[in-house]
This record gives C-alpha cells, sequence and structure tokens, in this order.
C-alpha cells in the first residue's frame, strides 16, 4: 500500500499514520467521549489497537488512506479519507477525531479543510462524503464551515447519521497561478521554500531552471532567468504577495524572518497596514516582498 501524501496547515501537520503510533492512538482514545459517537468503545485499549490495525491493513485508492494530526509535534488526532463502507458508490468518505482538550481551537475544521483541499485539488475527486452523528453539534459545526451540504439523514451503526457531501468550489476567477523571475534559484528556493512550506503548501513541479510550490489549485512558480535581472519591488511591475498566515500568534513567529527574510517597517509592527490589520512584512535578498496577514481569531 501506498500512503497518502503528508499535508500541512499553518499550524498542523498530517502525516500517515505508522505503526509506531499505536500508543499514543489508545492514548488519544482512552478519554471515554472520544468515543461517545462511535458504535465501538476505543476506550478499551485493545479496540483502540484494533483500530489501528485495520487502519493500516487497509489498501484504499492512491492519494487516499489514513492520518494521524499532529500539533507542535504530540499526535492529537486521526483524519481519514477512503472509500466509504456504507454509502455504496459514493465515492470517498472523509473521517476525523481530535482530541477533546482541544475542542473549540479551529484543529477539526483545519485538518478537515487540508484533506478536502488534498481530495478536490490534488486527486480531483467530484465529492467527498461524511456521516455524522445527528446529536455530535461539534462534528456538525465542523462540517458546515468547511463546506458540506446536508442532503439528508440515514441509521447506520444503531444510530441515525446526517450524510453531508461537499463538493469542489468553483475555480473561475480565482487566482491560477504566479510565476516570479529570479537571479538565484537556490537563494529563491531557500526563501520561498522555507515560506510556503511553513504556510502548508507543498512542492508542485521541478526543472533545471525552476521550481514550483501549490495550495489549493493555485501555484507559485521561481524560474531562474540572466544575471542582472534583479527585481525592484518600488518600480512599476510586482510589488508584493499577500499570504494569509493564520493567527496573530503564527504571524508573530514569522515577523522576525529568517531564511533568507528580513522584517521590513519593523517599528511599526503589526499595524505597518493600519490600526485594524494586523500582518508581518518581510524582504528576501532578491528583494521579493511577502506580507503574511492574520485572518484568523488571536
Amino acid at each position: 500500500m501506498t500512503p497518502p501524501p503528508e499535508l500541512a496547515t499553518g499550524r498542523l501537520r498530517l502525516r500517515p499514520l505508522a505503526p509506531a503510533d499505536r500508543a499514543a492512538v489508545v492514548a488519544l482514545f482512552a478519554d471515554p467521549a472520544m468515543s461517545r459517537y462511535f458504535a465501538a468503545d476505543f476506550s478499551d485499549p485493545a479496540q483502540a489497537r484494533a483500530l489501528v490495525a485495520e487502519r493500516l491493513a487497509a489498501s484504499p485508492p492512491a492519494g487516499q488512506g489514513h492520518w494521524v494530526i499532529e500539533h507542535a509535534g504530540a499526535l492529537i488526532g486521526l483524519a481519514s479519507l477512503r472509500p466509504s463502507s456504507v454509502l455504496p458508490g459514493a465515492g470517498a468518505e472523509i473521517g476525523y477525531s481530535v482530541a477533546t482538550e482541544h475542542a473549540g481551537t479551529g484543529f477539526a475544521t483545519e485538518a478537515v479543510t487540508a484533506v478536502l483541499e488534498h481530495a478536490h485539488d490534488f486527486l480531483g475527486l467530484p465529492a467527498v462524503y461524511a456521516l455524522v452523528h445527528e446529536d455530535n453539534a461539534a462534528s456538525l459545526a465542523v462540517s458546515a464551515r468547511t463546506g458540506f451540504l446536508d442532503v439528508g439523514s440515514r441509521e447506520h451503526f444503531g444510530a441515525t447519521h446526517r450524510v453531508l457531501i461537499a463538493l469542489p468550489p468553483a475555480r473561475r476567477g480565482r487566482l491560477h497561478h504566479v510565476e516570479l523571475w529570479v537571479p538565484d534559484l537556490a537563494r529563491a528556493e531557500q526563501s520561498w521554500g522555507w515560506l510556503l512550506g511553513r504556510l502548508g503548501w507543498r512542492e508542485f513541479q521541478r526543472w533545471p531552471a525552476g521550481v514550483s510550490w501549490r495550495s489549493g489549485v493555485t501555484y507559485l512558480v521561481v524560474e531562474q532567468v540572466h544575471a542582472g535581472s534583479e527585481h525592484d519591488r518600488i518600480r512599476s511591475g510586482l510589488n508584493h504577495l499577500a499570504l494569509h498566515a493564520g493567527t496573530r500568534a503564527e504571524v508573530d513567529r514569522f515577523a522576525g524572518g529568517g531564511h533568507g527574510w528580513r522584517p521590513l517597517f519593523a517599528d511599526r509592527y503589526p499595524h505597518a497596514g493600519g490600526p485594524e490589520h494586523y500582518a508581518a512584512y518581510l524582504e528576501n535578498e532578491d528583494g521579493f516582498e511577502v506580507e503574511l496577514v492574520a485572518t484568523d481569531t488571536p
């Protein structure tokens, strides 16, 4: 079985489930509240270990599978994308569990969004389904925030579940890609690769003179051109790129620069763009500027 690719968000890492995760998954489900809406009681270590064994033995289609959700290096949940076992012919079904201690943090929404983007934008799936217990208000709220539509209810596992569907977003009018011509490819990779990787972008294409990174349906290209073609952001042309960067705390972690970036307008941080605008401005060694905007709650 080929494991699914690693996914990343501003705060989370979703990596393929591995045999070494058994103990951490048992600890995750030791809280009985984690099994409240499941037919099985995974607070029983034997059942939690059986869950891991079942998922490790599965052979889903390429690109689908099972992930652990990590925050700050700790396993805080599980996510999956696989053919539906109870909705024949429906296509892929998403599942997720996040530790109850992280309720209200937005981690579940972030993880589900990452899996949906992977499903729609990288795998090209026409629809993703979810089954949510009708009493699971928190998961129903997550599904609403991430664009699922409620298409009815069905009896499964001895209880009523809502049947939810997420369709790919309309692409017309959305940014397709940005291409930057740079004087030094290795230097550009050091700065852009680090920054975009931290923001959850993944390497997309590579050729002798360039490389690109992708987030959803949008990708950014850097390609080397002849020496002497330096970028000047204060002349006509591209001034800067502005990217969503998550919470204010996450923007703070970028504000000091590093990996080829230096702060701009540091004396006015974090409101150089205005009193209601929380952002960090950075410039790399080739003169390209990025604006990292806090768009989530502090």
